[in-house]
This record gives structure tokens, C-alpha cells and sequence, in this order.
């Protein structure tokens, strides 16, 4: 996602820098944003010379020094409580007092990162949907120490990426995930059940309620394990059983299962087109 969020950042206007851990996933990333691009000006949505400016405002970089003239950080890096706090305090000795520090956390509470830095009052919750170059909506979200002239600008900025903010509070999946997470994960408790096969609760959940994809095929999109991750974070956060990994999803975490990206979730992707797994049930 932070390369997606890169992207609509240098569409945008901004002078953008993105950094990754290696010199081989900064060129990767670079390369993903160049082809998205280009598919972009197939279809008649970005012109060659609106891809040209854009390129030409990315800055790739292994250093977190190059933020050190930024005004917004956005941090996306794992759903890890101690990796993003490691984070935020680096940055905090290296970007000026103005810098907003913004987390696209999913799960995770703005307030347990903003006790890590100097500046509680800069820091918010930025919360892109992915793929972010398609996906319109951001939620913008303020912690109790959060200041009133930060919101602003930060709900600004968002606007400024040709996004749709809303407000949420600080609370462990803010809206979005708050409602998605426990669908998700009673999807999962149907099959478990034997309620209908997971082709067949896809497919009422398209054609019944008019989702564009069921929830399994959502689950695949996610990743298994991301959704593993956040369900944990949300269940301790809120100790409802609803939010809860349910066994099989913990099973399938175990074997490697975790979607498109491994190639095989509750779909099989090794054919065209995906046909549901074959889970023992």
C-alpha cells in the first residue's frame, strides 16, 4: 500500500518520497507505479505527460534521512505495534516540528504510536484502502491528543489526493474494519458450520446484497494472514468473540494459505479461473 499511497501523492502535485528497507523492493516498487501508470494511460484515465510529472516527483530512497524536508509522513509499514513505534522515533529525531506523522494502520490505535514520539499532538490515523490509486475513501482519524489545526490539515491533505475523507475516532478498526472484520470472520464461521459452500456464500453475498465480491474472494484479496493479524489485534483491543480468529482460519495460516499472494487461500489460483480449495470440511 505505501507504494500505492506514493503514487496518488506525486499524481496529486507533491513532491513525494518513498522509502523501503533495500535498494531491490525500492526498485520494485518504483516499477509497480510506473506499470499502474501505464495501464492508466491505456485506458484513458492518466495522459503520458501527467505520468512523466508524476515519475519526476518520486524520490526512492533506503533513507529515512531523505524525510527530513517533509511535511506529512504516512507510515505503512507491518501491522506491528513495536516495528511502527521503532519507526515513529527514529523519524521523530530527524523531521522538523511542523512534520504531521499519519499511520495507515488498519487496526492498531493512533494514541499507542503517538506516546512514542515528542509530537502527540501531530500524529493521526491515515487510513488508505487498497488498491489506493482506485480506492476513494480515507478514514481520517483524530486521538485524544491529536490538535484541531493537525486534523484540519491532514483531512486537507487527503482532499488534495482527490480522496473522500471521513472523521472516525481512535478507536481499533475505526469504521471500515470495525463492521468489515466481524463479516469477514462469520463468513468464515459459516463454512465451519456447513452453512453453504464457499462458492455458494460468495455468490449470495454478491447477487443478495450487491457486494462486488464475496467475502472469501475478499479474504484472498486481504491476505489470510493480514486478516489473522488484525482479528488478533482487534479481539484483544475489544475481547468480543466476533472478532476472534475463528480454528480454520488459524489452520490455513499455519499451512502457508494466505491467498492470492501464496497462490492459494480459500480459492486455488494456479488456474484460470479460481476454483474454491479443498479444505477437508
Amino acid at each position: 500500500m505505501g507504494s500505492g499511497i506514493a503514487q496518488v501523492a506525486a499524481q496529486a502535485g507533491f513532491a513525494t518520497v518513498l522509502r523501503e528497507v533495500s535498494d531491490a523492493l525500492g526498485q520494485r516498487a518504483r516499477s509497480g507505479i510506473e506499470k499502474t501508470l501505464a495501464k492508466g494511460i491505456e485506458r484513458g484515465k492518466v495522459t503520458p505527460e501527467a505520468r512523466d510529472e508524476a515519475l519526476a516527483r518520486l524520490t526512492v530512497t533506503t533513507q529515512l534521512a531523505d524525510f527530513r524536508d517533509c511535511d506529512v509522513v504516512v507510515e505503512a509499514v507491518v501491522e506491528d505495534l513495536d516495528v511502527k513505534n521503532q519507526l515513529w522515533r527514529e523519524l521523530d529525531s530527524i523531521c522538523p516540528a511542523h512534520t504531521i506523522f499519519a499511520s495507515n494502520t488498519s487496526s492498531l490505535t493512533i494514541a499507542a504510536m503517538a506516546a512514542a514520539t515528542t509530537r502527540a499532538d501531530r500524529m493521526v490515523g491515515l487510513h488508505f484502502f487498497n488498491p489506493v490509486p482506485l480506492m476513494k475513501l480515507v478514514e481520517v482519524v483524530r486521538t485524544v491528543t491529536t490538535s484541531p489545526e493537525t486534523f484540519d490539515r491532514t483531512f486537507a491533505f487527503a482532499r488534495a489526493l482527490g480522496k473522500e475523507p471521513i472523521a472516525a475516532k481512535d478507536n481499533s478498526g475505526f469504521v471500515v474494519n470495525l463492521l468489515l472484520v466481524p463479516y469477514m470472520l462469520d463468513a468464515i464461521r459459516a463454512l465451519e458450520g456447513g452453512v453453504a459452500s464457499i462458492a455458494d456464500i460468495d455468490k449470495a453475498m454478491q447477487l443478495g446484497t450487491g457486494h462486488p465480491m464475496g467475502p472469501f474472494t475478499l479474504l484472498d484479496f486481504v491476505g489470510l494472514d493480514t486478516t489473522h493479524k488484525i482479528a488478533d489485534i482487534m479481539f484483544g483491543e475489544y475481547r468480543e468473540k466476533r472478532y476472534a480468529p475463528p480454528p480454520l482460519l488459524r489452520r490455513m495460516v499455519l499451512a502457508g494459505m494466505y491467498g492470492r499472494k501464496s497462490g492459494k487461500g480459500f480459492y486455488d489460483y494456479s488456474q484460470e479461473p479460481p476454483v474454491p480449495s479443498e479444505l477437508g470440511l
